[in-house]
């Protein structure tokens, strides 16, 4: 840039330098924000995975335990197909795979102190 600055005349080389200059800037805020929005969904994604559940077998019975963030009105567990799939606040969603052998149905779920309970049973 120095090299095109010291050959122009006048003010046409302080403008070439400025407009490099200002490129240069905004496409080091670019990669740097591209790079911050990787860390927060790696982020996401290693917090998804760090979840972690109870699943306590028995031949006619299965129960369920796992925290699960939000207030009770917003708790909501469903059986479908070998997946039991739980929803709560704060966009909090998981699908857990169930091994079912026999048909299973939810006999019973309860939510306290941000714990969620489920038994499943043999229907």
């Amino acid at each position: 840039m120095f090299v095109l600055l010291a050959r122009s005349q006048g003010g046409v080389g302080f403008i070439f330098l400025a407009a490099a200059s200002g490129l240069m800037i905004y496409w080091v805020r670019e990669v740097r924000l591209m790079a911050r929005s990787d860390e927060r969904k790696m982020a996401k994604e290693i917090e998804q995975k760090d979840w972690v559940y109870d699943l306590i077998k028995d031949n006619d019975e299965m129960v369920f335990v796992a925290e699960v963030p939000g207030p009770e009105d917003q708790i909501s567990v469903r059986l479908t197909g070998g997946l039991l799939r739980i929803k709560g606040g704060q966009n909090f969603t998981r699908d857990v795979p169930l091994e079912l052998t026999q048909e299973m149905d939810i006999s019973d779920y309860k939510y306290r102190n941000g714990v969620l309970t489920v038994k499943i049973q043999k229907i």
